[in-house]
């Protein structure tokens, strides 16, 4: 039987990591990095682009050598092959973006324990073919991203009035011009709740109970139309 995704599974797959099965808002997996660095959409974003590359690159190799792995040692295995794709990410990172490295610091290296991570190695690359479990890594991270940036943003608007605060750090200085300031700079806003880790909890809270709440909407249904000789 050919391995190669279907267009139904595909969209299974990718239905279930970016809104259905989102790790940060139904899974509430990764919660450490979720809270500790969405205080921005630049450093949200680029964790969670990180870890979607690790989630992604992790669960196609884990796929393609399940069949060799005993049970027995599976777990040891698996955290020691995302272990060495971290150190490849951080190395990375380090060479070229060092100064992002130094605000993202230990969360880096610590996405080899992110349970978005092992969750995904356990749950579906070690139980299906590669195409499927690397598409099922890429878009649980991506659905992390979105949740980071979301919540980066929030925090961000309302705890300092701008959008897109550090992106000088991914871009080099002739990105400073694009931050969005909402608020003038010499206002000197800054509300501390959004910018500290209780106004992360709200955040999340808020946005999990939008996603439910837009789940639990009824559907609405156009009404019927007249029959001929009814009155409307």
């Amino acid at each position: 039987m050919s391995q190669w995704i279907s267009g139904d599974a595909a969209r299974g797959i990718i239905g279930d990591g970016l809104w259905r099965q989102n790790a940060g808002l139904v899974q509430l997996l990764g919660l450490c990095p979720v809270l500790a660095v969405s205080s921005s959409v630049v450093n949200g974003v680029s964790l969670g682009l990180a870890t979607a590359l690790v989630t992604g690159l992790s669960s196609a190799l884990i796929a393609s050598v399940r069949h060799w792995v005993p049970n027995e040692i599976r777990n040891p295995v698996f955290i020691l092959l995302i272990a060495a794709l971290v150190t490849l990410v951080e190395l990375l990172m380090r060479a070229g973006l060092p100064e992002l490295y130094a605000v993202l610091g230990i969360f880096i290296p610590l996405i080899t324990t992110n349970c978005i991570v092992l969750a995904r190695a356990e749950a579906f690359a070690s139980r299906n073919p590669v195409p499927h479990a690397a598409l099922d890594g890429v878009m649980m991270g991506l659905g992390l991203t979105l949740v980071l940036a979301v919540l980066g943003g929030l925090r961000e608007l309302f705890g300092k009035g701008t959008l897109l605060s550090g992106l000088e750090l991914v871009l080099g200085e002739s990105a400073r011009g694009w931050v969005i300031h909402l608020i003038p700079e010499s206002a000197h806003y800054q509300f501390l709740l959004a910018m500290l880790p209780p106004g992360a909890f709200i955040g999340l809270a808020l946005l999990i109970a939008g996603k439910q709440w837009w789940e639990a909407r009824p559907a609405r249904t156009p009404a019927p139309a007249p029959l001929q000789g009814e009155q409307a």
